[in-house]
């Protein structure tokens, strides 16, 4: 067998120099260039210059080296057609059979603060993609590798077989492509942001996104339509698609729709708190000093509704929230760890998914008002995306989290400060409800949920249906609108019920009548100036 040649050129060094001296172990004679050239060489390894494998100097400050028959013909040249072969050997030109490349590194230049134009266009990778498209064309002859987590499995390879493997290659060259795609993709986003002056558009011209898929679904939200679960490249830590299934039968898309939906909800509180959703929407939220109180407090407001739920925790699911929770059947259970004690009590559940996903850290109350949130640090989305015929509705999504210091006392009656954390505590339950969503709380715990109906009075009637069902009295809750009341007639409903203070955005026409109804009421009201429609 002919000695193998491999090229390597990379701007992410990680484990180059390893996986070099692997290879010429394994006698695989070496090109590189630049950088990474003085880098092997100063480790030792062998290594030929590309210049002067082409015979041609790097010129236009390296813009132009790897752009040559020499590299192309060798990354492209047919072994099995006879031609090509020809042609190859007229010219003197050597096979390359592996190719190591990894790109200039736009995407993260373009995401420092302060980044020009220039600074961008001179990290868009010219000569490296070119490679790497010729080698992944040609996957039946030539390894092309664009990740370091390639490396390892390539040699073991090497060395147990000599070659690489039909199946390695051409999942190498999927993966090529795939890299790119979303080279390419980057590269379009932020010149089609760019603007005359200067700045970026929040939303570019052209909208090229790329997600990787997780799984296949067995079907979609109904049994004749198919699925898949795909995330995003890079997942923000804490979010859904980061978890661990532990154990039960595969999620559905069902099931993850409203997982998401729950832990978005959960991962909002600092204390120990609980969410059980059913159909997207929470029917169960409460805080406590413990997980299993949490739930308890949870399930008291809707037992109905939690059977066949999600449920969600951010502390560890203890041997005592496991026995709780065992009680009653559940669809998925998600948290950001379990204790042996409660693994166990599961493993009789045998169809109870168990979910664990890691909450980030420096993760902060939305309710005490002393520190920003970000995206980030809740593994939340930046932007929301939303499926139209023939086309997608993007917006930022919503994100705000608010501080006590933003309300707007509007009522001559003030509630108390164990008043005012309950409506905290419901104004955020209020952001993860279908709108038009009204929210009766209490002590901590969801006491009645009224979602998704074309009249904000409706909600609220069906809020208060739902507590008197459960047993719950509604004498001195607290209640939050995600949307102001457009008539005093929602507000009476919630006066009717027992409701004792109000939070909404305010903002109507008839603010003014609203606000001297909760006066004739005795209701204490306060305006948070934002708004949680959830459609």
């Amino acid at each position: 067998m002919s000695q193998l040649t491999a090229l390597i050129s990379v701007s992410d060094k990680t484990g180059i120099v390893e996986f070099a001296k692997e290879l010429h172990a394994l006698k695989v004679r070496i090109l590189s260039t630049g950088g990474t050239a003085k880098l092997l060489a100063d480790a030792g390894i062998p290594v030929t210059e590309v210049a002067e494998h082409t015979g041609f100097p790097e010129m236009l400050d390296g813009r132009v080296k790897t752009l040559h028959p020499m590299i192309h013909g060798g990354l492209l040249a047919r072994r099995d057609l006879p031609e090509h072969m020809a042609a190859a050997g007229q010219h003197g030109i050597t096979m390359i059979d592996i190719l190591a490349v990894n790109l200039y590194p736009f995407e993260a230049t373009v995401a420092k603060p302060g980044c020009t134009l220039e600074d961008a266009i001179e990290n868009i990778d010219i000569g490296g993609p070119a490679m790497v498209r010729s080698a992944a064309k040609n996957w039946k002859d030539v390894t092309v590798l664009t990740d370091a987590g390639q490396y390892a499995d390539v040699l073991a390879e090497l060395k147990a077989e000599g070659k690489t493997s039909d199946k390695t290659r051409f999942a190498c060259s999927v993966a090529a492509f795939n890299r790119i795609a979303q080279y390419d993709a980057a590269i379009s986003n932020y010149l089609s942001a760019r603007q005359d002056d200067g700045t970026q558009a929040a939303y570019p011209a052209q909208l090229n996104s790329s997600f990787v898929k997780v799984q296949d679904m067995r079907y979609g939200e109904n049994s004749h339509q198919s699925a898949a679960l795909y995330r995003d490249l890079y997942p923000a830590p804490g979010s859904l698609v980061t978890g661990k299934q532990l154990q039960g039968k595969e999620l559905s898309y069902n099931n993850i729709a409203d997982a998401d939906a729950a832990w978005e909800c959960v991962k909002s509180f600092e204390a120990p708190a609980c969410v059980i959703v059913k159909h997207a929407n929470p029917c169960g939220v409460a805080i406590a000093l413990t997980a299993a109180d949490a739930y308890a407090k949870a399930f008291k407001t809707d037992p109905t509704s939690a059977f066949g739920g999600i449920i969600a925790f951010n502390r560890e699911v203890d041997g005592l929230a496991a026995q709780l929770v065992s009680k009653q059947f559940v669809e998925v259970l998600m948290a950001p760890s379990f204790s042996a004690e409660a693994l166990e009590i599961f493993k009789s559940k045998v169809n109870v998914r168990l979910l664990q996903i890691t909450l980030p850290q420096g993760l902060h109350s939305i309710n005490d008002g002393t520190q920003a949130k970000t995206p980030w640090e809740h593994g939340r989305n930046a932007q929301d995306i939303k499926r139209v015929g023939s086309g997608i509705l993007v917006q930022s999504a919503d994100n705000h989290f608010l501080k006590k210091s933003d309300l707007k006392m509007v009522t001559t009656l003030h509630p108390t400060g164990l008043q005012l954390e309950d409506m905290m505590f419901a104004w955020t339950v209020a952001q993860y409800v279908k709108s038009n969503a009204i929210v009766f709380c209490g002590g901590g715990m969801t006491l009645g949920v009224g979602a998704g109906q074309m009249s904000r009075i409706d909600s609220a009637r069906i809020a208060s249906i739902k507590a008197e069902n459960a047993g719950l009295s509604l004498k001195g809750a607290v209640v939050a609108s995600d949307a102001f009341f457009p008539f005093r007639d929602g507000l009476d409903v919630l006066a009717d019920a027992g409701a004792s203070c109000v939070i909404q955005p305010g903002g109507s026409m008839r603010d003014d009548e609203v606000i001297a109804a909760a006066n004739e009421r005795g209701i204490a009201m306060v305006f948070t100036g934002v708004r949680h429609f959830r459609h």
